[in-house]
């Protein structure tokens, strides 16, 4: 079974269904010997942002994550220590904590995002 850290943007195009998904990254999320990992930090995203009104998300959208079978990966301090060691190809707070998350426990993650690549990730997408 593979790991794989689902980015924010591809969380919400995979729940909606939504073309913008690439069939790659499509593919490893239906496979069911991958197990997809929903940082605390993109739910955290998320609920900001639709507090803002720049996106809409379900009202029960943690539950809806799990119901999809992706799997939770907490915030730990370990991986907010890792950001300090982050270059500045990105000033997204919550990507790079994503990145950090991603360096730290070995993970592949799926986005659409092609700045992640100047950290050394391995990018499903």
């Amino acid at each position: 079974m593979s790991r794989l850290l689902v980015d924010t943007h591809a969380l919400l195009w995979w729940l909606s269904d939504d073309a913008a998904l690439s069939l790659t990254a499509s593919e490893a999320l239906g496979d069911p010997a991958n197990e997809p990992l929903v940082s605390a930090a993109s739910v955290w995203e998320i609920a900001i942002k639709r507090s803002l009104g720049k996106l809409t998300a379900p009202d029960d959208l943690p539950d809806r994550i799990v119901e999809e079978g992706f799997s939770w990966l907490a915030i730990t301090a370990l991986h907010a220590w890792q950001v300090r060691d982050l270059p500045a190809h990105h000033r997204d707070p919550f990507d790079r904590l994503l990145i950090a998350q991603a360096l730290t426990d070995h993970l592949p993650i799926i986005t659409a995002d092609t700045r992640f690549n100047d950290y050394g990730i391995e990018v499903c997408w």
